[in-house]
């Protein structure tokens, strides 16, 4: 399938792309934005992804750009280390597009996908627990709050309750045994699969995106340059909450006497976004799986007196 990087006109458009500068693509995935800021820039883009076959598609941009490009294996949330490790210790921008990528989702046997059958897996990396350990080993109670808090499915607790039944006569390992569980329990849902909430819950729990997603951005101050800029593109309510929330709580008033005064915060970043951008139709028709993308972007001014 053709990968479409999501809103990546927009994206390209916050980023400080003045030659020289370093950007950091914080979930290279196929590498959709890298390839297309190397094309538009004269800066260098180090990609980051903890999936091993993201990693891979890395290796041939590595090729393709030399020096210009770098892929880092890690989740984002360690970008400070895996940067310090590449000896960089500031960059110029930050791009994240959260969520599942396009690859992950058509490999059956990746398993986050409730459309084609595969082992119930959810695993952005190698290691760790399956989804299906997670449904086989948590706690009626466990699962129902996994469900609704990650997945805001109304019949979190149905759904739970149909999962531990299930597993008493037999094991739930593949996609297509849970989806038909959760689309009995759900039942019939207006313009979405039923099983899409429960599914995404589970992905989030499994590879423990939403504390990913604080630490990198708790990381982002010490890692961007002055003025340097971050974007994140988002897929679901929590995160764009998330991000919202913490532009606004770490995001300070300047004085109109005096800009480079703060007022009240010991660290000020600039917002961009007033409302979060959405895909525009002509995006829509293109590429459908954008449908619930927000991206928000802000400038970091940097940190102030205490």
């Amino acid at each position: 399938m053709i990968h479409f990087p999501v809103m990546c006109n927009e994206v390209i458009s916050f980023l400080p792309l003045h030659k020289g500068a370093i950007i950091v693509d914080g979930t290279f995935g196929a590498g959709g934005y890298s390839k297309a800021i190397l094309e538009n820039a004269d800066v260098a883009v180090i990609g980051i992804d903890r999936d091993p076959e993201a990693v891979k598609r890395g290796h041939e941009l590595e090729a393709k750009f030399g020096a210009r490009f770098r892929i880092l294996e890690g989740s984002f949330s360690c970008m400070k280390s895996l940067l310090a490790q590449a000896g960089v210790a500031k960059v110029d921008g930050i791009v994240l597009d959260l969520g599942v990528s396009s690859p992950q989702i058509d490999q059956a046997e990746r398993g986050f996908s409730f459309q084609t059958d595969g082992p119930l897996d959810m695993r952005m990396s190698a290691h760790g627990q399956t989804a299906a350990d997670v449904v086989e080993s948590l706690s009626e109670e466990e699962l129902a709050r996994i469900i609704w808090e990650y997945g805001e499915e109304k019949k979190s607790r149905r759904v739970a309750r149909a999962i531990v039944s299930f597993r008493e006569t037999a094991p739930i390992k593949r996609t297509q045994v849970l989806a038909d569980l959760v689309r009995g329990a759900v039942g019939y849902t207006p313009g979405i699969d039923s099983a899409t909430r429960t599914f995404m819950a589970l992905r989030i729990y499994v590879n423990q995106e939403l504390e990913e997603l604080h630490a990198v951005l708790k990381a982002s101050e010490d890692i961007l340059t002055p003025h340097g800029r971050i974007v994140v593109v988002t897929f679901h309510s929590l995160e764009d909450r998330i991000v919202k929330n913490f532009l606004k709580a770490d995001t300070t008033s300047l004085s109109r006497y005096s800009p480079s005064m703060e007022i009240g915060s010991k660290t000020m970043w600039k917002v961009l976004t007033k409302k979060p951008l959405s895909p525009s139709n002509e995006e829509l028709v293109i590429n459908p799986r954008s449908r619930s993308a927000k991206l928000r972007a802000a400038e970091y001014i940097g940190s102030g007196v205490s």
